[in-house]
């Protein structure tokens, strides 16, 4: 991967692996201001296409110059995500960034009873995103409105499951895989899983794996891109 001055400018797909901790601005920001700052470049379009929660770390597709164009385009494709749930406990933001608010005894569940639970989020379903969330109502972000204790109305969206397996269980933590549509947030689906087995649960761990047909395997970190574009 050669990169360039006038590659950057007409465009340029960087695959990079977003570390724990870090927003997905975070991360565009310090690729801008690596490409303005190795080529003396007064600005450069740069931006990513599916946004990573902090906690959550995998694959983010950058686009520079020209291809930014493209986007939306690599937003509307396919996800893939493993990850760990935890059962019999949930918090308001469905994972860590927030303490957790209750707890349940699920000495009851079993492989079985989880695995038909998996079976009836596959196909198009209803959604409700988290209010711990960056999307927008009214112009101003869920998240603004939750963490003030203010109470929205949120719609339910549809989206798609294409793949839902159970890997490994071990009470309370269990580890899955999930190819989803666009839109879809796993937070949502660990709270909405713990609600359908009346015990509650939220996301203990996220990776995003996939989008479309380009994979986390041939991500880079951002300390790798740094090295390639010094070189």
């Amino acid at each position: 991967m050669n990169f360039s001055k006038e590659s950057f400018i007409n465009g340029e797909l960087i695959l990079i692996n977003k570390p724990i901790g870090w927003t997905s601005f975070q991360v565009v920001n310090k690729i801008r201001w690596l490409i303005k700052s190795s080529y003396d470049l007064k600005k450069i379009k740069v931006g990513h296409a599916g946004t990573l929660d902090p906690l959550a770390q995998g694959l983010l597709i950058i686009c520079t110059g020209k291809l930014t164009k493209k986007i939306t385009e690599f937003q509307n494709e396919k996800k893939g995500y493993c990850g760990t749930f935890f059962l019999g406990a949930t918090t308001p933001s469905f994972d860590l960034e927030t303490e957790i608010d209750s707890k349940s005894s699920i000495e009851n569940i079993d492989s079985n009873i989880l695995e038909a639970t998996a079976k009836k989020f596959l196909g198009c379903i209803n959604q409700t995103p988290p209010i711990y969330s960056a999307l927008k109502v009214n112009g101003k972000k869920l998240y603004n409105y939750a963490r003030k204790g203010e109470q929205v109305k949120l719609k339910k969206r549809e989206i798609n499951i294409f793949k839902f397996e159970l890997n490994s269980v071990k009470l309370p933590l269990i580890d899955f895989e999930i190819e989803c549509s666009k839109g879809t947030y796993i937070r949502s689906i660990a709270n909405d899983f713990g609600k359908e087995l009346k015990v509650g649960a939220y996301l203990h761990k996220l990776i995003r794996t996939s989008i479309g047909e380009f994979k986390l395997s041939n991500a880079l970190s951002i300390d790798d891109f740094q090295k390639k574009i010094k070189n």
